[in-house]
């Protein structure tokens, strides 16, 4: 494609989810909700955790930066979307999209690895009690954050790079409601050989080993779990790990649903709904899962409400 054509290339168009003034206006209330909801669960675990001393463990440490990072993915997509339904403008900028992106892939990437971080957390505390506080020390904890960050960044830099190397043509549809990138990569006028086999290698390479690593982790916790002689000693070893174990089934079957739909669909906005749910719905729920499940966050929250009430 000819250079000047590439240069007059200025937006990208969002389709969302409907074309109906009606449907909009609904699903503007359903995400601003889920947004709010995300944001306010997810600070408050943050808020409990750095509050409370009795949570200043690595279990707690990742859970919360687990939140944080949850609350950076909905603000990545969620505000671009409930802005577009209320102006009815559905374009986005090239440099736009390529920044929203680029946060979606990075935020995505830390997720992986901060599962997987708590996930060997588990593994430690129930198959190695008695070295936990030297292997879980709050410098290694400390260190698998910033390798997160790090590994995630160069994965999500390197992938957009990538990207500013292809050419588009005009008025570019992207059938999804944030700026995908393989939805963005579906539309360039340019060879995508690259980009495709770089994507499907780093996919391929930063989903497998966080995968076989989570796997590893709780083979190991259940054939430990299964040692234990009494059964309130297994219930307690695998409510350690239980939340945990929901979150990371919700995130990867998320996953593994986008990936079916999209290659055994030819529907966009099936493909679409799926992917709100992972990118929505799931951090959403973690908060849901942790405090429902976890008494010392639910004790935390109750401590802070008490000593509000009797301030009042």
């Amino acid at each position: 494609m000819v250079q000047e054509n590439q240069t007059q290339f200025t937006d990208f168009i969002l389709l969302l989810f409907s074309e109906e003034p009606t449907q909009e206006s609904i699903l503007f209330g359903l995400f601003l909700s889920m947004y709010l909801v995300t944001v306010v669960g997810n600070l408050l675990i943050m808020f409990a955790v750095g509050s409370d001393s009795h949570l200043h463990t690595p279990m707690y440490f990742l859970l919360s930066n687990l939140s944080f990072v949850d609350t950076c993915v909905v603000t990545t997509t969620v505000p671009k979307m409930l802005a577009s339904f209320r102006t009815l403008n559905k374009a986005i900028p090239y440099a736009d999209c390529l920044t929203q992106m680029f946060f979606f892939v990075l935020f995505a990437g830390i997720d992986h690895f901060l599962l997987t971080s708590m996930a060997y957390d588990h593994f430690v505390a129930i198959c190695h009690p008695l070295h936990y506080a030297v292997m879980m020390s709050s410098c290694f904890c400390g260190l698998l954050v910033i390798l997160s960050w790090t590994i995630a960044f160069l994965n999500a830099f390197l992938l957009s790079i990538m990207v500013t190397r292809l050419s588009f043509c005009m008025n570019q549809q992207i059938h999804h409601f944030f700026c995908d990138l393989p939805e963005i990569m579906k539309l360039s006028c340019s060879d995508t050989f690259i980009n495709y086999i770089l994507l499907y290698f780093t996919s391929g390479l930063l989903g497998f080993i966080p995968v076989m690593a989570i796997l590893y982790s709780y083979v190991q916790i259940a054939s430990s779990i299964i040692k234990i002689p009494s059964t309130q000693g297994k219930y307690k070893a695998f409510s350690t790990c239980g939340s945990h174990l929901c979150v990371v089934s919700l995130f990867y079957g998320t996953i593994l649903g986008v990936y079916m739909t999209s290659s055994f669909t030819n529907t966009s906005w099936k493909s679409t709904v799926v992917s709100a749910i992972y990118a929505v719905v799931t951090p959403m729920l973690n908060p849901f899962i942790y405090t429902l499940r976890n008494k010392d966050i639910k004790a935390s929250l109750s401590r802070f409400m008490s000593k509000k009430t009797s301030s009042q």
